[in-house]
């Protein structure tokens, strides 16, 4: 779920292109390639103002560029693109903003910036990046939701590159989201091409889509298959870990204004089951759970516990957490939760922590730093007393972190992890980028040296329980096919019962993800009666 400017006239934003949330959109498939759009977040966002030289804005939710009076505001962005792969071709680039308020000036130009090194919490007039040529012209209506710039002359593969977005209108500045706003981030999409793969067969227990590479398929489980649960025979033990079967739960409502709690509700409703687990999340200084979320754990006809994801390191750095900087963030939380609630509750420490990796030494975002994050927050929480927090890390399930060099540094350790999660999204479009059933959704790889996520974890860390902390399906097919998501839901339950060490599977549903992807459950009439055999099935029948 993707995870942030040099001046002239009016300028808005400086961009560094990168590999942000690494999320796909698909445009299609050909009989000799596949086309997918990967969206990334960017890394750095802020912007200066001419007039008050020695602010920075590296906290803001909004990118504000252009004049006003005699203030020149000028908005930067950092962007990191990842190597897209053996045998892949970068055919197009683009760069959106969308517009936070106000009326848009009727021209906005994007230019290129040399230095990549600036950061949003250190940038302001004094010393903000020199702005080079411009690479694209937009004229914009002053209604207009968003604003693109084709930046293709300059994003031919992996590298980091910044921009700034100028305009000599006067007096009209442009005001657009930035990476720390709840919804419309800045992004880069990136259209690759990659070499076309046959369709394997379903019912093979082997990753039945495509890879990224043509490298191999994912070995395949050797557990034998389990029996679903008897009903009523299935309890929440230590850690919240079900006696037998499996945890039920969703994180309903994404990337929407519909309250959580009322978004969640309307999918049990849809889905016919109550969810056991209730996944919201938080960040920086939030007290959680709320009012509401403890409201949804005290339903005496359907208990919930909770899955509290939280980015303690928003707005500053992990390394910065790690040695002890946000103690006062962390301390504040632990003195609420111990005052409010004290039921058992699953803990996700910034979830797909890979969208927000930096490799380069120092950075304060290295995967170390991350582990070390992990660490020093579950820790410093215990020391203050919260004993019902059951720690996750979740992980992204997407082949171009895994095959990386630093993945593997980003576990933070048994002593302090309790269960292992993923995030993971299958396309339900025949042939399609990331077409497969479930067990490709859980063990798909494109590398000899990964063998998927799922035998990873039984493998590395054979102790833990696996929690499926997002999982979705969406169809990319240029016209939605009902059969194509009802096809790929029927592959769960058998696959299932042969990953028993699989004990929370927890579906995120929005109409409209940050690349467009409708993984709603009720798309289509036979998607939502596929789904709902799922959700009937006994072996979800867990008593808090």
């Amino acid at each position: 779920m993707i995870r942030r400017y040099a001046r002239t006239l009016m300028p808005i934003a400086v961009l560094a292109i990168g590999a942000g949330m690494g999320t796909a959109v698909y445009s299609g498939s050909a009989a000799a390639e596949t086309t997918d759009v990967v969206r990334s977040g960017a890394a750095d966002d802020t912007y200066s103002s001419s007039s008050r030289p020695s602010y920075n804005f590296g906290s803001s939710t909004t990118l504000v560029a252009g004049r006003q009076g005699g203030d020149t505001m000028i908005g930067f962005l950092k962007f990191t693109v990842a190597n897209p792969g053996a045998g892949a071709t970068v055919k197009s680039a683009k760069v959106t903003l969308t517009r936070e308020s106000k009326a848009l000036p009727g021209s906005i130009s994007l230019s290129r910036v040399a230095d990549t090194t600036w950061t949003e919490k250190s940038l302001t007039a004094k010393n903000d990046p020199a702005v080079g040529a411009v690479i694209a012209t937009a004229k914009p209506s002053s209604s207009a939701t968003s604003v693109s710039f084709d930046v293709s002359s300059v994003v031919k593969g992996a590298g980091t590159y910044t921009f700034a977005v100028t305009s000599k209108v006067s007096n009209s500045p442009a005001r657009f989201r930035s990476a720390e706003a709840a919804t419309g981030a800045p992004a880069l999409d990136v259209t690759v091409a990659r070499a076309a793969t046959t369709k394997p067969t379903e019912s093979s227990p082997a990753p039945s889509g495509p890879a990224t590479t043509p490298s191999g398929p994912a070995t395949t489980p050797s557990s034998p298959a389990t029996t679903p649960a008897d009903p009523g025979t299935c309890t929440a033990g230590a850690k919240l870990v079900p006696t037998c079967g499996v945890l039920w739960g969703a994180a309903a409502g994404g990337f929407s204004d519909v309250p959580r709690d009322e978004a969640l509700k309307t999918f049990e409703a849809k889905s016919g089951r109550t969810s056991t687990i209730y996944h919201t999340y938080h960040k920086g200084d939030e007290l959680f759970p709320t009012k509401a979320e403890i409201a949804m754990t005290n339903d005496p006809a359907h208990p919930r516990t909770l899955m509290l994801n939280w980015k303690v390191g928003y707005g500053t750095k992990w390394a910065n957490v790690a040695r002890g900087d946000e103690d006062a963030r962390i301390d504040r939380l632990a003195t609420y939760i111990k005052a409010n609630f004290n039921k058992p509750f699953f803990m996700v420490l910034h979830h797909e922590p890979e969208n927000d990796v930096n490799p380069a030494a120092g950075s304060g975002q290295t995967a170390k730093d991350f582990a070390a994050m992990f660490r020093h927050t579950a820790l410093r929480l215990k020391a203050d007393g919260v004993t019902n927090a059951v720690f996750v890390v979740a992980y992204m399930n997407y082949e171009k972190w895994n095959n990386t060099s630093w993945w593997g540094d980003m576990y933070p350790g048994d002593d302090v992890v309790d269960w292992v999660g993923v995030d993971t999204y299958n396309n339900a479009q025949p042939g399609g980028f990331h077409y497969g059933d479930f067990n490709y959704m859980m063990n798909r790889t494109n590398s000899a040296s990964f063998p998927g996520f799922y035998n990873w974890a039984t493998t590395k860390h054979p102790s833990k329980p696996i929690m499926v902390a997002e999982w979705g399906v969406y169809d990319s097919s240029p016209t939605v096919v009902g059969k194509n998501k009802a096809d790929v839901y029927a592959t769960v339950l058998p696959q299932l019962a042969k990953m028993p060490q699989i004990k929370g599977l927890v579906y995120f549903e929005t109409a409209h993800d940050q690349s467009g992807h409708d993984i709603r459950i009720d798309d289509t009439p036979e998607a939502l009666a596929g789904f709902k055999k799922i959700a009937a099935d006994p072996r979800f029948n867990v008593k808090l």
